[in-house]
Formats: C-alpha cells, sequence, structure tokens
C-alpha cells in the first residue's frame, strides 16, 4: 500500500500540481487521487513515471510504494 501521507509530502515539496501529475501518467484526477489513497493501486510503470517527474531516488520509492507490503509479508 502507498505511503500516503508521504507522497502527498513530496508532491508538495515538488511544487507540481496534481492535475499536471495526474495529466503526465495518463491518469484523470480522480484516478491518481484514489491510487494515491490506496484505493487503488500504482502500476509498475506509473511509480516509474512518477519517480521520474518528481525526481525520487530508490531508497524513497521503496518507502513510499513497497515497505508497508513487506512489513505485512513478513508476519507470515
Amino acid at each position: 500500500m502507498t505511503d500516503e501521507k508521504m507522497l502527498n509530502e513530496v508532491i508538495k515539496a515538488s511544487g507540481l500540481k496534481k492535475e499536471y501529475i495526474a495529466s503526465s501518467l495518463g491518469l484523470t484526477i480522480q484516478s491518481l487521487r484514489n491510487k494515491i489513497s490506496g484505493k487503488t493501486d500504482f502500476l509498475a510503470p506509473e511509480i516509474a513515471e512518477l519517480a521520474s517527474i518528481l525526481n525520487l531516488n530508490a531508497k524513497s520509492v521503496d518507502r513510499i510504494f513497497f515497505d508497508n507490503k513487506v512489513l505485512k509479508n513478513e508476519n507470515i
């Protein structure tokens, strides 16, 4: 699950509007909001493009998009 708080902070710090980001990803603003909130998942190409748009390094991508999933699976 996406770390909504962290992703929103990164977007805010970038100075980019969510409308611009959604358009760059080929999404509607509502689809982007659903993905950020965790209602739907980001696809791998969307994560890669978002990382490029927001200039995220690999560690930030892991923390925002993958840490929660890995931690949940460790309990299995």
